[in-house]
């Protein structure tokens, strides 16, 4: 199993709070807290999205 990435953690710690765990996000610059190094690397492993996409058209009488 691939280890979890810096957003999975912290989507997963957001949930949590909004469940009411009663935890707080650490604040910018705090011990622990990810620094901006940490975030150019993720960046850096982030998968893009596609550019573009199937053009859906919407489905009307007498069109084919």
């Amino acid at each position: 199993m691939a280890k979890q990435g810096l957003y999975a953690n912290i989507h997963a710690k957001r949930k949590r709070i909004a469940q009411g765990s009663g935890e707080k996000m650490r604040k910018k610059g705090a011990k622990g807290a990810p620094s901006a190094d940490v975030f150019k690397r993720a960046a850096k492993t982030a998968i893009k999205k596609k550019q573009g996409g199937p053009v859906c058209l919407p489905r009307v009488r007498g069109y084919k």
